[in-house]
């Protein structure tokens, strides 16, 4: 793919210096698009700027938690006055069950053992999250009258997961929300979809104590997987593609169908 091919687009990824978000950052900047990743360690960010190795004006970085509308604000205004306007923007910032049950893959726990504080943590990240971002930007995407959103999500399997609470739920409201956002911004030529891996993936979720516990045929996918899904998504290609959950390891039949 030819390194200007999304030249003029901009991209902003929550949670972009790492895992899934890093792996997206990388091919939306190689492919030619403005990338924007935001993240609450200004450390973590600026490693992964590092690691990115493009120029300033292709890759920045911003420290922004998704749990603070004051602090998505302040996203949106350098948006405004650095771009102008905004192409993409790709809701990844989440934490896993880690957070809640550091052994989850190997010893789950019921529900009634999840502490409340857990819970509300979770889900004010993953899901409620999502929502304020998308909420804060949908006007400007809106006023300019095109733009894409994508929600990264999961699979099916995990929602209903033994010992999944609350990563499951977080994930299943973060679809039924991405369903509606598309419904509700259909009218105003905005493409919002969802994107998975397709699998359990090299993101740190999964604690490395956890990892050398699991069968020995228990693989993990590189986040590299959503390169191609993510700038098929950010490109004119995919325009008027809208409500789609997309599974990367399922791409390239998927594009086949959309194509017939």
């Amino acid at each position: 793919m030819p390194t200007d091919f999304l030249s003029g687009t901009k991209a902003l990824i929550t949670g972009g210096s790492s895992g899934l978000g890093f792996a997206m950052a990388q091919a939306l900047a190689d492919a030619g698009a403005a990338v924007l990743i935001t993240g609450r360690s200004s450390a973590t960010l600026n490693d992964a700027l590092a690691r990115l190795g493009h120029p300033a004006d292709r890759v920045q970085a911003l420290t922004m938690d998704v749990r603070d509308e004051n602090s998505i604000a302040e996203a949106l205004q350098w948006v405004q006055a650095n771009w102008g306007g905004l192409d993409l923007l790709v809701n990844n910032a989440g934490i896993g069950m880690r957070t809640v049950n550091p052994e989850f893959m190997t010893a789950p726990q019921p529900f009634y053992k999840v502490s409340a504080a857990g819970f509300r943590d979770l889900i004010d990240t993953n899901l409620t999250g999502y929502f304020l971002v998308a909420k804060a930007f949908a006007p400007l995407l809106v006023a300019q009258g095109h733009g894409k959103i994508v929600n990264i999500s999961m699979n099916h399997e995990t929602m209903k997961r033994q010992g999944f609470i609350p990563y499951g739920p977080s994930r299943a409201g973060a679809e039924s929300l991405s369903l509606i956002m598309a419904e509700d911004l259909r009218e105003h030529n905005i493409n919002v979809n969802m994107l998975l891996p397709g699998g359990a993936t090299e993101t740190g979720m999964i604690p490395e104590e956890q990892r050398a516990a699991l069968p020995s045929h228990f693989s993990l996918l590189s986040p590299s997987i959503m390169a191609r899904p993510i700038v098929f998504l950010a490109s004119e290609a995919s325009n008027g593609i809208t409500g789609q959950r997309i599974v990367a390891t399922e791409f390239d039949a998927w594009l086949t169908q959309q194509q017939a």
